[in-house]
């Protein structure tokens, strides 16, 4: 295995967190380095091409008071537009589906024009071209003295001075390896944090107009039936490309899926709901940067952005970094950018890192 250099900071994962923190390290000057297992940026910010636009298939809105996510959206140039609320809601039950007058299930949130990954592509490509690896998954941390942090993958091995670690925090328990270096407490806590969007899966339809509309729905229902347990209008701004997008627990998720999917759908818009031109579904718990093995069993979200997530591991030299490690917006793509910002505060601010060279 090969040693390939040191680096002020490496940061892993190249989701919304990552990349926050490695752009707000690199403006501040610091060499910084961003390992990223998939082969793509935006982690669960995923945005599919289609005629007339983009959906998305991982996050999807962010909502007023959210000043960050707004912020990086003005200055990446990201079209925003308001999410669709006018018309009735459906309610469905086991008697049936049945329209409520109002729309009592969407609330003002925003929507980005070319979908929420476009983000984390600009933020890696302000980055210089060097800075993010792909296929770079971590396997092992060790902590090396005066030699700073040791970072492991299949083919290399990396140091720097400070690590952000922008993973959720019971999936880098499970993938890396730390060794005894991490007290048990945090250990535990670790394993035991929620993973956010880990067990659900999303089903965007996509059609050629949004129909429901014009018959007064806002493409938006609420459901005990299943297997969608809402829906809402997930159409462009100007209504294309046209698509509704639901959520579903993961566990129901197997053969005969897309045809319940079909059938919900029909019921609670009509029979041209029943045949969308594609039918996305992405199963975020099968997803294995997003999610550990015990993905399932994890449910305690009250574990988000606890204190032990604010404060530096490894003597100081690692820093937690997700949407999970957020002490606002757990769970929002403005928590991830919060999450990444106080990391790369903490790299700046601490005692450990030699702020006049770079680690070497």
């Amino acid at each position: 295995m090969s040693r390939s250099g040191s680096h002020d900071v490496l940061v892993i994962g190249a989701g919304a967190a990552g990349l926050a923190a490695a752009t707000a390290l690199h403006r501040a000057g610091r060499g910084v380095l961003c390992l990223e297992a998939r082969t793509r940026v935006g982690g669960r910010l995923l945005s599919t091409p289609v005629d007339g636009g983009v959906l998305d298939l991982g996050a999807t809105w962010f909502w007023p008071g959210e000043k960050r996510v707004a912020a990086l959206a003005a200055g990446t140039g990201a079209g925003v537009f308001s999410q669709y609320l006018a018309g009735d809601a459906v309610l469905q039950d086991g008697a049936g589906a049945r329209r409520h007058p109002g729309n009592m299930i969407d609330v003002p949130a925003y929507r980005f024009a070319g979908g929420a990954q476009h983000l984390a592509s600009v933020l890696a490509a302000s980055l210089p071209a060097d800075a993010v690896l792909l296929d770079t998954p971590v396997t092992a941390i060790r902590p090396a003295g005066e030699d700073g942090v040791h970072v492991h993958t299949p083919e290399r091995t990396f140091r720097a001075a400070q690590v952000v670690l922008a993973v959720p925090p019971a999936l880098a328990l499970e993938r890396i390896d730390f060794g005894d270096a991490l007290p048990d407490r945090l250990v535990r806590l670790a394993r035991s944090t929620a993973v956010w969007m880990g067990a659900v899966a999303k089903v965007v339809a996509h059609y050629s107009s949004a129909f429901w509309r014009e018959q007064g729905l806002a493409g938006a229902a609420f459901s005990r039936s299943g297997p969608l347990q809402e829906i809402h209008d997930m159409s462009g701004a100007d209504g294309r490309p046209a698509a509704l997008f639901g959520f579903a627990h993961a566990r129901v998720v197997r053969p005969g899926f897309e045809a319940a999917v079909a059938a919900q759908l029909g019921a609670c818009f009509g029979p041209a709901a029943a045949s969308p031109d594609a039918l996305h579904v992405r199963d975020w718990s099968r997803e294995s940067w997003t999610a550990p093995s015990s993905v399932h069993a994890l449910a305690d979200y009250s574990l988000f952005g606890h204190p032990l997530y604010q404060r530096p591991a490894l003597e100081g030299r690692l820093h937690w970094a997700s949407t999970e490690t957020a002490t606002d917006h757990a769970g929002h793509i403005e928590g991830a950018l919060l999450s990444g910002e106080r990391a790369a505060h903490a790299v700046l601010s601490s005692a450990t890192y030699d702020s006049g060279a770079t680690f070497g």
